[in-house]
């Protein structure tokens, strides 16, 4: 199954229990594949990226650059959920 915005969204705001616009979160999930890209995490060579991802960095690297941008208002412990939980959708994908 492919990584879906849509589903990632809906995935995210049930698992956090909290409605947030899906610009904040899909802002979110950018600066997470950002991440993956500028790590070079996205690359074919890289058998499993769950081994080399250190999700505590990701959480504080995206929480730094949500801080940064004046127009959100997300807190960083909401932003640690939400990326906690696109994260765990990312899981669902590699079920079958």
């Amino acid at each position: 199954m492919e990584f879906d915005e849509s589903k990632a969204i809906e995935y995210i705001q049930n698992k956090i229990g909290v409605t947030i616009d899906e610009d904040e979160i899909l802002n979110i999930i950018d600066i997470i594949w950002d991440y993956y890209e500028d790590n070079g995490f996205l690359d074919l060579s890289i058998d499993s990226c769950d081994e080399n991802i250190d999700n505590k960095l990701l959480i504080k690297h995206v929480q730094l650059v949500i801080k940064k941008d004046k127009w959100s208002k997300i807190s960083e412990d909401l932003v640690a959920q939400i990326v906690t939980a696109e994260l765990e959708y990312e899981e669902t994908l590699d079920e079958f």
